[in-house]
């Protein structure tokens, strides 16, 4: 009996200190855990509910595709993710790097591709994944806004530059789908894309020339505001196209593709930059039908991301100026307004048309120098697609012929 009653107190004070008898346990543990399902169900519910990174749906017929928002962190309010049309979406090459190659059967076939495309290249003398060393491109890894280091300080920051893009000249094989005016319109887009160019339609100057006339681009200077003329080629466009046994893609293709520009000062008539870019052939991937000519686009696009940081900070070394445009007793008009960036406020230097330098050396032409001071100007009033009204504030005896720089005094 004293047996019984002491293995009867042993077996209460061991569950006393587990916190309660077996039984008790086992139903608080299968309670513990319908709570869990419970919260799992609910979590994903949730997570069905809410669209995910790469998610497509159809609106009236239209794919949208819901990817990172590229003015993300850059913008005050702006959401992580939103939904884009599929065809107006371009991944950045973060992007890219992170859809590709993502089955090891695919993989592997993949990468033989590649490496046939990469050693056909070779025997042809070219190199597929990299920038030409003219001018070193770098592979933005963020959305691209063309973000410039901060460390460097443009003239004129704020100012928008006026460029010519000429009509890109087609040397690859495809010369019947016209490809060159395809890349001109995008390469265009992606420069006013940044807000920081004007692209001028070169049909739109009244006065005729030839652009490689240095005289004829001092007139596009002094006249229209062209800071700079963007002449190139797009070449080297080689695609390579297979068929995967056992999935459901029909085949799968990539491509590389040359985009070669030369950014011309139109002060100067001279060529103040050369830049070169060629897509890394990996990144190009499209499967499915007509992947052949999804491809060319994306290396083409691909080819213009890599120099595209470049051409910018180019194009944006120049100082910005302007012209009057014409005078009215004490008011002034200038041939620029809203659409390139002034303000009401905004002070104006005025000078006189300055004279050209050159090397005594190279005897070539190396930049304009301002002529005489002849005063500022307050803008007073903006109006028209891109023309302001100012108010004389030092100074006088002001003509249109004369040019106009943003002060750095506000």
């Amino acid at each position: 009996m004293r047996r019984l009653i002491f293995f009867a107190t042993l077996f209460i004070f061991f569950c006393s200190s587990c916190g309660s008898v077996p039984f008790v346990k086992k139903k608080e543990e299968k309670k513990k855990e319908v709570v869990k399902k419970e919260e799992k169900q609910k979590r994903e519910k949730i997570e069905e509910a809410e669209p995910k990174p790469g998610d497509i749906k159809v609106v009236d017929g239209v794919e949208y595709i819901y990817v990172r928002n590229r003015r993300y962190m850059l913008s005050p309010y702006e959401p992580e993710y939103v939904w884009v049309r599929k065809d107006q979406y371009r991944p950045s090459l973060g992007d890219a790097l992170s859809q590709v190659f993502t089955e090891r059967q695919e993989r592997q076939e993949l990468e033989k591709r590649i490496a046939k495309l990469e050693e056909e290249l070779k025997k042809k003398g070219l190199s597929p994944q990299v920038v030409y060393p003219v001018q070193v491109g770098t592979y933005p890894m963020m959305p691209s806004l063309l973000s410039i280091p901060p460390s460097f300080s443009f003239p004129s920051p704020k100012m928008k530059r006026k460029v010519i893009v000429l009509p890109l000249e087609d040397k690859t094989n495809y010369r019947e789908e016209r490809l060159g005016e395809m890349v001109t319109r995008r390469l265009i887009t992606r420069l006013e894309g940044t807000g920081t160019i004007i692209c001028v339609d070169p049909e739109n100057i009244e006065i005729k020339g030839s652009f490689s006339d240095s005289n004829f681009l001092r007139i596009l200077n002094e006249i229209y505001g062209v800071h700079a003329v963007i002449s190139g080629e797009v070449s080297d466009l080689y695609t390579s196209t297979a068929k995967i046994e056992g999935k459901d893609v029909s085949e799968i293709s990539f491509a590389v593709s040359s985009v070669n520009l030369s950014v011309v000062s139109t002060e100067t008539g001279t060529v103040i930059k050369r830049l070169s870019g060629r897509n890394p052939v990996s990144l190009s991937r499209e499967k499915g039908e007509y992947s052949s000519e999804r491809a060319k686009i994306r290396a083409i696009d691909l080819a213009i991301e890599v120099i595209a940081e470049d051409l910018l900070r180019t194009v944006l070394s120049i100082d910005w100026h302007a012209r009057i445009a014409s005078v009215d007793k004490s008011d002034v008009y200038i041939n620029a307004g809203r659409l390139s960036g002034l303000k009401v406020g905004d002070i104006l230097e005025v000078y006189s048309p300055g004279s050209q330098v050159y090397d005594e050396k190279t005897k070539t032409p190396i930049g304009i120098k301002r002529g005489e001071y002849k005063g500022e100007l307050e803008v007073r009033e903006l109006f028209g697609l891109d023309a302001s009204a100012a108010r004389i504030r030092k100074g006088g005896n002001f003509s249109p012929s004369d040019i106009v720089y943003l002060s750095k005094e506000k």
